[in-house]
């Protein structure tokens, strides 16, 4: 049996767990993180991390950092982990009052260890509940897809319920567009076609969205990315949520005025989800 796995964090490359005051991360959620599968020592899908963390610097004008670096102080603390999540977040550094970024500025890496979630396995076999938030995603195209650290929208979101049935929450923009989940993406199939929103406005581009896009082509399914309404989502035949730690989690019920079920999982979401495990993504 695997050794538990205890919480570690190193910033800038050193055990700590102390931050300046005036981190910019902190001060206006300058910002980005990236949360990882470690998976017998190693972080899954590692590149497509890297990828979205580059263009999060390009688009909040962050220096990027040292990649080999980086991987390293991943890797010193995630090695002899069977499974386990690193978080990296990734600031534009310290700096004095003002929104003025310095030329010079030097950021800082903070990259933490924690145990694997104690999902139910009952999530992937045979379905979850979800909602429909109040809480609406403000359009803006410049920071749509990446991971930068202004949370409130989903922090807002997740407040509104604590029932624990319910895994998820559905989340809209400002002008009633389905976008994602709190802390996923969203698929739904209608007539054989796998669709999903499209993240040009807002929403976070996640990487095993990415993935199942990919495998859908493989795989010869239609795929459909466009903007949608939630009535949409009601009429689909199958529904399910993904992110990089859950894989594939299908849904089995919608809490709305009438609640909405499917069966589940569906025959596409079933064939997606073994050629996750197939190709070792889940």
């Amino acid at each position: 049996m695997a050794a538990p796995v205890e919480q570690a964090v190193l910033i800038n490359g050193e055990p700590s767990s102390s931050l300046s005051v005036q981190d910019r991360g902190l001060q206006y959620g300058h910002g980005l993180f990236e949360t990882i599968a470690i998976r017998n020592g190693q972080p899954q899908h590692w590149e497509k991390h890297v990828d979205r963390l580059l263009k999060g610097c390009r688009q909040l004008k962050i220096k990027t950092p040292e990649l080999s670096l980086l991987h390293s102080e991943v890797i010193q603390l995630a090695v002899d982990k069977e499974r386990a999540v690193i978080k990296i977040l990734y600031t534009a550094g310290t700096s004095g009052r003002g929104y003025r970024i310095s030329e010079s500025h030097e950021p800082n890496r903070i990259i933490s260890l924690t145990p694997w979630p104690d999902y139910p396995d009952d999530n992937y076999h045979n379905g979850i509940t979800i909602r429909l938030c109040a809480m609406r995603l403000g359009r803006n195209p410049h920071l749509a897809g990446i991971k930068h650290l202004n949370r409130l929208e989903q922090v807002l979101a997740r407040s509104e319920w604590n029932d624990c049935g319910i895994s998820e929450g559905l989340m809209l923009d400002t002008q009633g567009f389905l976008i994602e989940g709190t802390m996923s993406n969203v698929f739904f199939v209608k007539n054989n076609t796998l669709c999903t929103p499209g993240l040009e406005q807002c929403g976070i581009a996640g990487v095993m969205r990415d993935i199942i896009l990919s495998l859908a082509e493989s795989l010869s399914i239609k795929v459909y990315i466009d903007e949608f309404t939630p009535s949409d989502l009601f009429q689909a035949d199958e529904v399910f949520m993904t992110n990089s730690l859950i894989g594939i989690w299908p849904v089995s019920k919608i809490v709305v005025e009438e609640n909405i079920y499917f069966d589940s999982p569906g025959k596409i979401t079933r064939r997606l989800q073994r050629q996750l495990k197939h190709n070792n993504y889940s």
